[in-house]
């Protein structure tokens, strides 16, 4: 982590980000509007993952949104491409020895929520790691019994709910259920999801909440819908369309976040 984190701070020297973003899938062209950008390959990043999934890029760029200083990832591992939680340790941890004090993540995920269609947008204030694997296994030491609970920050809940206002975003919220991938879920799956609660499921993100409130960052979460779960529709569940409609939803979240994060910076 010491070695990725010396590695970005030296290429762009001076600069510390206070935000960090991670682009899930569909959402990669919102690197585009980060101003005065510095990027960097994941490939010279020790510790970083090389990306196997489309629409995962492999960049960090180190710009502004608006007034605000970030660091923004295009892409992210994932439990499914190797079996292992800890796969974003490394990017996490850096991010947060450059200055990160805040981690937003997005992600694309499916519906539990019949009137939370695909193209929709939803904020995610609490999950449930249904796959019940953690970042943290094999560490030593107390820094490993994270209390989760409040792990969404409210007050950029409220930031968010302010975005989606002043852009006129329709923003759901809701509870994201990790499930491990890369198969869809079944049928009965996707019935227990929605009796334990859940409004949204998807492959990736809780075990990088799981690091930020390691290190004392504060979280927020976004999900784009790309589908209904498995027996809510008779459309076939594939990445291909995850990806079609990732396309159209993440215009709408882009929106929303390019105002929240600008307005961090105030």
């Amino acid at each position: 982590m010491k070695e990725a984190a010396g590695i970005i701070a030296a290429a762009k020297p001076g600069f510390k980000p206070n935000v960090g973003i991670i682009l899930g899938s569909g959402l990669g062209p919102m690197a585009q509007d980060v101003t005065d950008a510095t990027v960097l390959d994941y490939r010279g990043l020790p510790g970083f993952p090389q990306p196997s999934v489309e629409g995962h890029a492999g960049l960090l760029s180190l710009g502004k949104i608006g007034e605000t200083a970030v660091a923004v990832l295009q892409g992210r591992g994932h439990f499914y491409e190797h079996g292992r939680a800890d796969a974003m340790k490394v990017p996490v941890r850096a991010l947060h020895a450059i200055g990160c004090e805040t981690l937003i993540l997005t992600n694309a995920g499916g519906s539990l929520d019949p009137a939370m269609g695909p193209g929709s947008v939803m904020m995610i204030t609490d999950h449930i790691n249904l796959v019940q694997s953690s970042p943290l296994f094999d560490e030593a030491g107390n820094s490993r019994f994270v209390d989760m609970v409040g792990a969404y920050d409210a007050g950029l809940q409220q930031h968010a709910r302010d975005a989606a206002q002043a852009t006129g975003v329709m923003l759901h919220e809701g509870i994201y259920v990790w499930f491990s991938g890369p198969q869809f879920e079944t049928a009965a799956e996707i019935r227990f999801a929605r009796m334990v609660g859940g409004t949204a499921i998807g492959m990736s993100t809780v075990p990088e909440v799981i690091l930020a409130r390691q290190a004392g960052m504060k979280v927020a979460g976004f999900s784009i819908i790309t589908n209904f779960g498995a027996g809510m529709s008779d459309t076939p569940l594939s990445h291909e369309q995850t990806m079609s409609v990732a396309a159209t939803a993440a215009v709408e979240l882009r929106r929303l976040l390019n105002h929240m994060i600008a307005g961090l910076g105030a």
